[in-house]
């Protein structure tokens, strides 16, 4: 950089650095603006094309079917509920028609078999957002008045209502425990003032541009966005940002020992690490775009989101870290200084390497009992979907509502299946729907918004029916009715009948959950050992990293089969956990592996296997380390938010990475590399630079080795 004027070296980082704060300023603000173009509706991420997303649309012709549905239950404190208390509550009902966000006509009270319960159902306007949770309320109060009772309020609103509430601290609380935690951490492991303050100054940028980007694509209806695919932006961006700017810092830093003048070491850091950042933001990039073949509307719509994300934190740590660290200089690591790597030293790292190189078939068998081990009890983790009683962390108001509503009245009450149909054929549906096995009732949707009183509803030459469930609506003998209520009713000749409704739902999404995993884990392998193979220019080098995060990301699943119900109290994981846990896992595990074998690489072309083994542990162990701690403590973040969805998701990826950070690529990967030797570089030039400098130790071997592996 020489021949560069000095004006120009200094005006360069300083139009980035303004550039950067022009764009914090713009589009900052819309990080906490996400929720504007937010749905948490999670009909809007119904299978494309399964069954029970026909039957919703099929279900817009009518009404009934633009409303969403709130179910009031009360309950009496003594004995059974009176004729002045059912009277009471019918006279609650209908002073809540008309007023904001309710729409029809209420129902009246209805008593339980029982005695001891009433049931009443308003519909809420469908387009309410955030405002259910007020409309809730209001009904919540106003059934509230019903002398010697307790009321509740359940059903689809409801449930809207408490994950409103849930995803209420998405763009507060959990922002500010994720950069809290990574604060402290890197307060605690670099003790340098001014660095850490600037990695969080990077990902607090890249989240900003990343948020007004996703909010300009869901505002024009490219992508749909909810609180759990907002959250996930969130943690990944700042996790990812975080990651890469340590692996740029710590290269500066350890160029800038070495060479002192601070554009030289930027020049020769960037040159030596961006390819390792851009091959690893890559492979979670294009994992991510691998959802795109999900036939989950909320699987697609987490893949270019994220992408998005990866590629502003990237963005970030190639433009906004280089020349804030330029600009800093040395000061950057105050009050340490840079200082360069003594050799022989006796550091963690340096044990670890000489571990790995005393006996690395031990080690290697070792690691390798450990991951099997862990494994074995994947197969118990059951993903059939989270039970409703469990969706949420702490007792939401919606979940006991459910739950006092299935003491006194049919299990599927207030998430009925619904079956659309050919109206000339309802008569025969309606029969056949009432005498499968496990169905309590079945009425035609009326004019009167009324199931079974009055005329039914017809449109465009269809009718409605409702088929309340003897089971509660999220269980598996609910889910067995269904696909049995599916079958008679798609023998009626001429009925053209489809099945939706929560558990018909339920049962699609489960099956897509399933053919989406068998459909996108081969592509997005596919897509990491492609990106591998063109960065490490080996063909056995690529399997064998590949094969070592996907045997973590199976070792993590079998933790998690024990911790989920043994710790948290999860009787089952939800369908879309495995396949977000695998691209998360598997793209970010081989990102560590990419840091270290690119260094592992970079030496081993000048001294040979084993030492380009031993040097690149030993260099980017601590940096390696840091980053995955990073990147744990961040998507642990995710379990303040109180969803199980989350919570699953924010154990796997952190003990996953943590795993494979201090186990897989801290002992496997450089034991199995030390032991199989230059033979893993087959077919590249690494090869054959380890057969020709593998032998002497030290500088020498750089001159003994061929030209083209006296470069780096």
């Amino acid at each position: 950089m020489t021949s560069v004027p000095r004006t120009v070296r200094w005006l360069l980082p300083v139009v980035l650095l303004v550039a950067w704060m022009g764009i914090g300023g713009t589009l900052g603000p819309y990080a906490g603006k996400l929720g504007e173009v937010s749905t948490n509706d999670q009909a809007a991420f119904l299978p494309r094309s399964a069954e029970s997303t026909k039957a919703l649309a099929e279900r817009q012709a009518f009404r009934r079917g633009e409303t969403v549905p709130a179910v009031v239950v009360w309950t009496a404190a003594r004995g059974p509920v009176t004729d002045a208390q059912r009277d009471a509550a019918t006279a609650a009902l209908a002073s809540l028609a008309g007023t904001e966000g309710v729409t029809g006509q209420p129902s009246p009270a209805v008593r339980s078999r029982d005695g001891r319960a009433l049931e009443g159902v308003l519909q809420l306007r469908p387009d309410l957002g955030r405002q259910v949770q007020e409309v809730v309320d209001r009904i919540s109060a106003t059934a509230g008045r019903v002398p010697g009772t307790t009321a509740h309020v359940a059903g689809p609103a409801a449930s809207q209502a408490d994950l409103g509430d849930a995803f209420a601290g998405i763009d507060g609380l959990l922002l500010l425990v994720a950069f809290g935690v990574v604060l402290v951490i890197l307060l605690l492991v670099y003790r340098a003032v001014l660095l850490p303050l600037v990695i969080i100054a990077g990902s607090v940028l890249s989240l900003g541009l990343a948020a007004g980007v996703v909010y300009v694509l869901a505002d024009h209806g490219t992508v749909r966005v909810d609180g759990q695919v907002q959250g996930i932006l969130s943690i990944l961006v700042i996790g990812a940002a975080t990651d890469y700017a340590l692996l740029l810092s710590a290269r500066f830093r350890e160029e800038l020992a070495g060479r002192g003048d601070r554009f030289a070491a930027m020049r020769a850091a960037l040159g030596r690490s961006a390819g390792a950042i851009v091959a690893s933001a890559a492979t979670v990039a294009l994992g991510l775009l691998a959802l795109l073949a999900s036939d989950l509307t909320n699987n697609r719509a987490l893949g270019p989101v994220g992408a998005v994300g990866i590629v502003c934190a990237v963005a970030s740590s190639l433009t906004f870290l280089p020349a804030v660290l330029l600009l800093l200089g040395p000061a950057a690591y105050w009050p340490a200084r840079p200082r360069p790597a003594r050799e022989g030293g006796r550091g963690v790292w340096q044990r670890v390497a000489a571990l790995v190189d005393r006996a690395p078939r031990r080690v290697w068998a070792v690691a390798l009992a450990v991951l099997a081990a862990c494994a074995a009890f994947s197969p118990a983790l059951t993903a059939r979907g989270v039970p409703l009683d469990e969706i949420f962390v702490h007792r939401a108001p919606s979940v006991t509502a459910q739950r006092v509503l299935g003491e006194h009245f049919p299990g599927g009450s207030g998430n009925p299946a619904v079956v659309v149909t050919a109206a000339d054929r309802l008569p025969q549906v309606t029969r056949v729907a009432e005498r499968t096995a496990g169905v309590s009732s079945a009425a035609a949707v009326t004019a009167s918004g009324r199931p079974g009183q009055g005329v039914p509803l017809v449109a465009g030459g269809k009718a409605l029916l409702e088929v309340t469930l003897r089971d509660a609506a999220d269980s598996d003998a609910a889910k067995a009715t269904v696909e049995r209520l599916r079958r008679a009713v798609h023998a009626v000749p001429g009925a053209d009948a489809l099945v939706g409704g929560y558990t018909a739902q339920q049962v699609d999404t489960q099956a897509t959950a399933e053919r989406d995993r068998t459909l996108v884990v081969p592509v997005v392998l596919a897509i990491i050992l492609l990106i591998l193979a063109a960065l490490l220019r080996s063909a056995l080098l690529p399997l064998l990293l590949v094969a070592t995060v996907a045997l973590n990301f199976a070792a993590t699943l079998g933790v998690s089969a024990l911790v989920f119900p043994h710790v948290f109290g999860f009787s089952a994981t939800d369908a879309s956990v495995p396949l977000y846990g695998f691209v998360f896992l598997v793209a970010l595990g081989v990102d560590y592996n990419i840091f270290l074998m690119t260094r592992v690489r970079e030496e081993t072309l000048r001294y040979g296997t084993r030492q380009g083994v031993l040097r690149g542990l030993t260099a980017t162990g601590g940096v390696i380390t840091s980053a995955g701690v990073v990147l744990a403590a961040t998507f642990a973040a995710l379990g303040v938010i109180p969803l199980a969805f989350l919570v699953q998701i924010a154990f796997i990826v952190a003990f996953g990475v943590l795993l494979d950070t201090l186990l897989v690529r801290s002992l496997l990967v450089p034991a199995l590399v030390r032991d199989i030797g230059p033979r893993v570089w087959w077919p590249g030039a690494a090869a054959r630079c380890a057969e020709a400098g593998g032998t002497p130790q030290g500088p020498a071997a750089g001159a003994a080795a061929p030209r083209e592996c006296q470069t780096t």
